[in-house]
């Protein structure tokens, strides 16, 4: 998979990189595993804002995919690789051998053609899903689960993958992409490898108008807005928030702010806080 950067012709292109797609083998999904989505476009049960910023885009069926992995030692074939509007990887179509068909997550170097299986006692490769206490020590996976059963919670995202660090008891110890070594049961089902796509992380959408198709509406600063408006509005010319850290519309810390319950069940599984990212380097905007 590479990139495709564009000639500046038009302002839209001058700065716009995406990925080739070749990757992609086919271009309509598979019917019998599409769903319509109602698009709540940051609106509640009564239609009123709750998450700015969000509704337009361009109309999207949703893929279901198998986080769950379950159905054990039963040979499937790559028959496809398809695109989802919904996340940021590619999706890999399973024929089973009894006939059935799923979508997973496409792994990096997944092929058309390659068999892939699911269970206890599985070879050691790459689309294949196993508990996470059978697997070599320093593998990459990616799609874990937190609760055995439950199906795929973390590192699902294009390029993401985790490491297996150790094993002691009931649990086994992972390095996530966020830096973090968090503990997971054993019993938990993860796919082996990372996941594929991973030259998403260097595209550039080009324009505002290619943001609004994925349903983004524009934002605002705080600061060039009014002081009824906004806590960093007002004052005249350039002037700074005026307060000791940035802040919401509704006067809350932002940008920074830790908002992790301090008693939450899961942080005694957590070995190693991830590192914390500087605003400066996380390319934080006013809010």
């Amino acid at each position: 998979m590479a990139i495709r950067k564009f000639k500046p012709y038009t302002p839209g292109t001058r700065q716009r990189v995406v990925t080739d797609f070749n990757e992609i083998t086919s271009s309509k999904p598979e019917r019998s595993l599409i769903v319509s989505k109602h698009r709540v476009k940051g609106r509640n049960n009564r239609g009123v804002i709750t998450c700015r910023h969000r509704g337009g885009g361009h109309k999207r069926q949703y893929r279901l995919v198998d986080f769950r992995r379950d159905k054990r030692n039963i040979n499937a074939k790559v028959a496809a690789i398809h695109y989802d509007p919904h996340r940021n990887a590619r999706l890999a179509l399973l024929f089973y051998e009894d006939g059935e068909k799923r979508y997973i997550i496409a792994p990096a170097g997944v092929k058309v053609g390659q068999n892939v299986i699911s269970g206890e006692s599985v070879p050691i490769e790459d689309g294949n899903a196993m508990p996470l206490s059978v697997m070599p020590l320093g593998s990459s996976v990616h799609c874990v689960e937190l609760y055995a059963g439950r199906g795929a919670q973390m590192v699902r995202s294009a390029g993401a993958s985790a490491q297996v660090m150790a094993k002691e008891g009931d649990y086994v110890a992972l390095k996530l992409p966020s830096t973090e070594v968090r503990l997971v049961r054993k019993e938990c089902y993860a796919t082996l490898g990372e996941v594929g796509n991973s030259e998403i992380r260097n595209t550039s959408l080009g324009k505002a108008g290619r943001r609004r198709w994925l349903g983004r509406r524009p934002q605002v600063r705080g600061s060039v807005m009014n002081p009824c408006d906004h806590p960093h509005g007002g004052g005249e010319g350039k002037a700074p928030i005026g307060r000791a850290g940035p802040v919401t519309p509704w006067g809350k810390p932002a940008l920074g702010l830790k908002t992790r319950k301090k008693n939450k069940p899961s942080n005694k599984l957590v070995v190693r806080r991830r590192r914390r990212v500087s605003k400066r380097s996380r390319g934080g905007r006013d809010s």
